[in-house]
């Protein structure tokens, strides 16, 4: 299979890992020989329920003998899609109360940077440095990584950038802004977490100069950090919310939450102020709202900072420096991207998937299904002492 997947199908690095997949369930995943890997990135924080989850599976199932697609976004009333947007404004603040529901996170984000414009009639956003957003021309326009980025200029102007956890910075934010978009943790940056009460200190800036406050939750989200949503960790309400990954189990999605009252100012001056074919997806949906029921119906979620006490006690050793994020949004930090990169290819050679981080070289990531057992995290853990060990004896004897 894999000189028809270099031949015929685009790549995004020239080394991709090349797994042959077979087929996956559980925390597993198993190539075409069936040897087994253990999952700890979750097809990076996507699969929230681990692989063909029963309720998710099932969900799907049953409504593709219903009904697949069948009007673009927005025009009829469809079950999965209301069920779900009725039951996330049950479970956010009151503020947050209505969702657009969109392909992708990187579409979310080019949702919500429209609202916030179409809202507030301004026209600068403000990111910060090493914040990932997505990978279309808006969504990239406000990633604060230029390597990733000079490629592709002209992005959108009127872009400024302030540094996560930098009080100092906050003055940029004025009167011209229209947003600021910041991660709840920031994930490509190496999974780092605000500090000194820095998100509500953005909201609190926001709210002297009228500017907008938009939360990326497409990583964190859906229980990864011991809450529904990231944000609610730290005692702040944004005004738009940002969601994907791990919202599908699995599947395709993403979506932006705010306000009726600002939602609704899509539909005109001029209508159709966002509109996408596919949002909404029944199948989709379905798969979402399962997703949902399951994380919110269960202790999943309060189970996360158990399993995240669990990683951190097992993951002891001469190569991790320190372990940055919350829950199961973990990255063990090397003194070096080259331990890394043997860390991580070393450990897939022994069954345990691992993966890297976008803009940080040290770290490793470990973002695991939320179902994920305590006998699986000591089997991965064991696995990646394992091979600190051999990378830690090669070193001593060189």
């Amino acid at each position: 299979m894999n000189p028809d997947f270099i031949k015929y199908q685009a790549q995004t690095s020239p080394y991709p890992l090349g797994m042959e997949v077979s087929h996956a369930i559980g925390s597993y995943i198993y190539d075409t020989s069936d040897k087994k890997y253990l999952d700890f990135v979750a097809g990076v924080s996507a699969c929230t329920l681990g692989h063909q989850h029963p309720r998710v599976n099932q969900a799907i199932k049953d409504q593709l003998d219903k009904y697949s697609h069948v009007m673009v976004y927005g025009e009829y009333s469809q079950s999965p899609a209301v069920q779900y947007c009725k039951l996330m404004a049950s479970l956010l603040p009151e503020s947050l109360n209505k969702t657009y529901l969109v392909n992708s996170g990187t579409e979310a984000i080019e949702g919500a940077l429209k609202l916030a414009k179409r809202t507030t009639g301004r026209s600068q956003l403000i990111s910060c440095h090493n914040a990932y957003h997505g990978n279309t021309m808006g969504s990239m326009s406000v990633m604060g990584f230029e390597e990733r980025k000079q490629a592709f200029r002209p992005l959108l102007p009127d872009v400024d950038f302030i540094t996560f956890n930098n009080e100092e910075d906050l003055q940029k934010i004025t009167t011209r802004t229209a947003a600021i978009l910041l991660e709840t943790i920031q994930g490509g940056a190496g999974f780092i977490e605000p500090k000194d009460n820095f998100l509500q200190k953005v909201r609190k800036r926001c709210d002297e100069v009228g500017a907008m406050m938009i939360v990326d939750e497409i990583q964190p989200g859906f229980g990864r950090t011991g809450k529904l949503f990231g944000f609610q960790n730290y005692d702040v309400v944004p005004d738009i919310v940002v969601m994907g990954k791990g919202m599908g189990g699995g599947m395709p999605v993403g979506a932006f939450t705010a306000s009726a009252e600002r939602m609704d100012l899509l539909t005109e001056n001029p209508k159709l102020g966002h509109i996408t074919t596919f949002g909404g997806h029944p199948v989709i949906a379905s798969a979402c709202l399962a997703t949902l029921k399951e994380l919110t119906e269960t202790n999943l979620i309060e189970q996360t900072l158990e399993k995240e006490k669990l990683f951190r006690s097992l993951l002891v050793h001469p190569l991790i420096k320190e372990i940055r994020g919350k829950g199961l949004m973990l990255a063990p930090m090397t003194e070096s991207p080259e331990i890394t990169n043997q860390v991580i290819l070393n450990c897939q050679e022994k069954g345990l998937i691992l993966f890297w981080l976008l803009f940080e070289g040290c770290a490793i990531r470990i973002t695991p299904p939320l179902t994920i057992s305590e006998e699986e995290i000591k089997e991965g853990c064991a696995i990646i002492l394992e091979v600190m060990d051999e990378i830690l004896k090669k070193e001593q004897k060189v």
